[in-house]
C-alpha cells in the first residue's frame, strides 16, 4: 500500500526527523496545537466571499481594490481539494509515495495561469511578511517556484 504524507508531515520530517519517526512509525503524534478558531472563521468567510465570483468574469471587489485582477477559478474538484486529509494528491511513481494537502482557494489570471491560495489571518500590528523562520514552507522555492 502506498504511503500518503501531507505537506505538514513533510515539513515535520525536514525540521525533526526523530519527531517524524515517532509520529509515522511509532504512532506517537505530537501534542495538538492550539485551535485557530479565528483563523478558521476568516478562511470560511473569504471562501464564501470569493465563491460568489467563482467561474465568472468579474474581479472580486476585495482584489480589485488592491489592484489585483485574479478571478476565483472554477474546477470540479475544488470542493474535494479543500477537504483536510483529502486535498490535492500527487503520487510519485518511483517511490509510491503520495503527497497531499488541502487548499483554500484557486485563482486564475488573464493568461490562464492558476494560483493556489492559502488564506492566513493574524492579529499582529507589525507589517505582515513571510520572513519568520516558521513561514519558510509558505514561500515558493526550488524546483516548483513559478510553476503554474
Amino acid at each position: 500500500m502506498a504511503k500518503s504524507l501531507s505537506r505538514s508531515k513533510v515539513e515535520l520530517f525536514l525540521t525533526c526527523p526523530r519527531c517524524f519517526w515517532l509520529d509515522q512509525v511509532a504512532k506517537v503524534p505530537r501534542p495538538p496545537g492550539f485551535p485557530f478558531n479565528l483563523n478558521n472563521a476568516v478562511d470560511q468567510l473569504l471562501k464564501n466571499e470569493f465563491d460568489q465570483f467563482r467561474g465568472g468574469s468579474a474581479v472580486p471587489p476585495r482584489l480589485a481594490r488592491e489592484g489585483l485582477t485574479y478571478l476565483p477559478a472554477y474546477h470540479p474538484e475544488l470542493s474535494a481539494w479543500r477537504q483536510n486529509f483529502k486535498g490535492v494528491r500527487v503520487e510519485d511513481a518511483a517511490t509510491g509515495l503520495t503527497v497531499f494537502g488541502a487548499i483554500d482557494d484557486l485563482w486564475v489570471d488573464a493568461q490562464g495561469v492558476h494560483y493556489v491560495v492559502d488564506y492566513k489571518a493574524t492579529s499582529k500590528t507589525d507589517e505582515v511578511t513571510l520572513d519568520a523562520d516558521w513561514q519558510i514552507s509558505y514561500k515558493p522555492s526550488g524546483c516548483c517556484a513559478g510553476v503554474a
